[in-house]
């Protein structure tokens, strides 16, 4: 057998080869390529799929993170409480902005504990950042019941959970803005970089439209100094045709992680567990073991792929030492960092590859 990948994307391209061309052919022959129907139509199609009623397409998800702290007004001297264990583009959304990321641990279900927030908080508190990883889902009542307490803006960063739900809600639509990236290997991924935010409000969707496009929603009448940040035709065409597919892309992955919870059985091994109230879309089948290092190896040896999602904590970066963290501060961030490890999940992964991976992670020893 191949090498088996950590994600293979070709495979879920190869699953409706014929849609995606015929519908980059389709733009590529409209003549238009920025801000058309394409995009329109996502825009209207997106918000339809995560139950909000305003979705504005953007260049990136980390355009998303930040552009949404500029337009709540989250300046330096602000603070916004982020998971300790996130990705560090949610770091950097805030700290684009001036203000300072407060780290809060994770909990046993690899999003941030919501019990901890409450404590984090001070009179420079102005926001959440509530990022659901790996496809799980952070604890929205008690993020939104604190919001509600403290006047606190509330973020969603959706990059990994592309309609999984909290208590039947799509997550995304509980806060003031759910920010998505359609980075490749996400739920629904383009084919480059893309993302988007979702609102229920009116007043922040219209500003969203105006900041993407140099500030201006008529050409050349600039109302506020922006930035250039516009999902393209293409990208939204074919995030359409996969959006016609994101329930079975979903099923599938929720039957390989199925198999793997009740194949892998190797003592080492501690599976990811999904929080009571929530469901997951399974964007990475994310392990602990306490000898993660070694078990990485040994899968290698034996063609096996995996990823580290993430190996350094955004308090120990080399991009925040100027926060002043040290190691040690925060022991369940930097436990998780030394521990976690992503099996090969993706669409179109054969049932003999995922037997192959099964069998060596209980062989491990």
């Amino acid at each position: 057998m191949t090498m088996i990948m950590p994600n293979n994307l070709g495979r879920q391209y190869s699953l409706h080869a014929e849609e995606y061309e015929k519908k980059a052919v389709e733009v590529l022959r409209s003549g238009w390529y920025i801000l058309g129907k394409e995009v329109d139509a996502f825009e209207k199609e997106w918000a339809d799929y995560v139950g909000a009623k305003h979705c504005v397409g953007l260049a990136s998800g980390l355009d998303a993170l930040w552009i949404s702290f500029r337009l709540l007004d989250i300046k330096e001297g602000d603070e916004v409480i982020v998971c300790g264990n996130a990705y560090i583009a949610c770091v950097m959304g805030i700290t684009m902005n001036g203000a300072t990321p407060v780290f809060v641990e994770p909990d046993e279900y690899d999003n941030i504990d919501a019990d901890k927030i409450e404590a984090a908080i001070t009179p420079n508190t102005k926001g959440i950042l509530a990022v659901h990883l790996y496809g799980q889902s952070c604890d929205m009542t008690k993020i939104m019941e604190l919001a509600k307490k403290y006047d606190l803006r509330v973020v969603e960063d959706c990059a990994q959970s592309h309609g999984n739900h909290w208590n039947g809600q799509v997550v995304g639509t509980f806060g003031d803005v759910g920010c998505f990236s359609f980075y490749p290997s996400k739920g629904c991924g383009a084919f480059g970089d893309a993302g988007c935010i979702v609102t229920n409000s009116d007043e922040l969707a219209n500003k969203f439209r105006v900041y993407r496009n140099y500030g201006s929603q008529k050409r050349y009448h600039n109302e506020v100094v922006g930035t250039n940040s516009r999902l393209d035709e293409m990208q939204a065409g074919l995030l359409r045709v996969k959006l016609t597919h994101m329930n079975e892309f979903n099923a599938e992955r929720c039957a390989l992680a199925d198999r793997y919870m009740k194949e892998i059985t190797n003592p080492l091994i501690q599976h990811p567990k999904v929080r009571p109230g929530a469901d997951s879309t399974w964007h990475q089948y994310v392990i602990h073991c306490e000898r993660r290092d070694e078990l990485m190896e040994y899968l290698k040896e034996r063609d096996i792929g995996t990823i580290i999602h993430y190996p350094i904590p955004p308090h120990l970066s080399e991009a925040y030492a100027y926060l002043g963290k040290k190691k040690g501060e925060y022991p369940i961030t930097e436990k998780y960092a030394d521990e976690v490890l992503s099996l090969p999940m993706y669409n179109g992964m054969t049932y003999e590859e995922q037997t192959a991976v099964i069998e060596a992670v209980n062989a491990f020893k």
